[in-house]
């Protein structure tokens, strides 16, 4: 079983309806079994995978990352689709909004960022945490469906589930972030240490807790908003899939070229046969 492009949806986005030849697999990885939807849409193979699971039941801290995004590596995968729900943190980004953001500020607290431990060091590059040449397919497709979009913004990932404090809501403000969220990280550095190119459409459900007189962040409130913004989001991925090019351009699927610090000869074997998806090619 192989796929080209994978969704990863949020909440919110539990299915993608638009396969065809849909098969339910589940892949096993060094880190887990991870569940997954592989069909195909447009002449393309695509993978989907629900990150909170079948009912929501699977919490932002919770979501085993590195099984879904070493399953996607597996199942030949060069381009995700994260889709989130997030609030603002700014005036002009509205509820019901799309933003593809261009930036993250890690706020996470308990979760694995990594595949690369236990006697193998790897630094890759994450100045620009997305893919600068997908993101701009998303933006260009969300503005021809006439939805409103912000080409650009950080995206301050905190651990939940709770959502934040006033105070912390206006620090972050004060900070200059533009969104907020509890599922990019670790999502877009494993994405990078596997070489696949990550981009996100955050769907825009609230306004956090800072903008006084405003209804009060709930999971109510956002389950209603997510639910306007599905048919949106679902568009979004219909017109996007097709024009997503075979060959990439960007750097994403070089990142670990001169990133593994450590030699060869030090690595443990049993680590090398683990990871082989992922440095093979640089560690023949």
């Amino acid at each position: 079983m192989r796929a080209e492009i994978a969704i990863i949806g949020g909440s919110g986005i539990y299915d993608v309806e638009m396969f065809s030849a849909r098969e339910n697999v589940e892949v096993e990885t060094p880190f887990g079994v991870a569940e997954a939807v592989v069909g195909e849409y447009a002449g393309r193979k695509i993978a989907f995978i629900s990150r909170h699971g079948v009912g929501h039941r699977i919490s932002p801290t919770e979501i085993n990352a590195r099984a879904n995004i070493f399953a996607l590596k597996k199942l030949g995968v060069s381009c995700i689709i994260a889709a989130s729900a997030v609030g603002s943190l700014k005036e002009e980004i509205r509820p019901l909004d799309l933003v593809v953001p261009n930036q993250i500020f890690d706020r996470t607290k308990f979760r694995k960022s990594t595949f690369f431990e236990g006697g193998i060091v790897v630094h890759v590059g994450f100045a620009d945490p997305f893919c600068p040449e997908l993101s701009a397919i998303l933006a260009d497709v969300i503005e021809q469906l006439g939805h409103r979009v912000h080409r650009s913004g950080t995206y301050v990932c905190i651990e939940g589930p709770q959502f934040s404090t006033r105070a912390e809501s206006e620090f972050y403000r004060k900070m200059g972030f533009d969104i907020i969220g509890m599922t990019a990280i670790p999502e877009a550095k494993l994405a990078r240490e596997a070489e696949i190119c990550y981009a996100m459409v955050a769907a825009v459900t609230d306004y956090d807790v800072w903008r006084t007189g405003e209804e009060e962040v709930s999971a109510e409130l956002i389950l209603e908003n997510l639910r306007k913004n599905e048919q949106a989001v679902k568009a979004v991925l219909r017109e996007a899939i097709p024009q997503i090019p075979m060959e990439r351009k960007c750097e994403c699927g070089n990142a670990l070229k001169d990133a593994i610090v450590t030699a060869k000869e030090h690595i443990p074997s049993d680590v090398l046969e683990r990871l082989k998806p992922l440095v093979g090619k640089y560690l023949k």
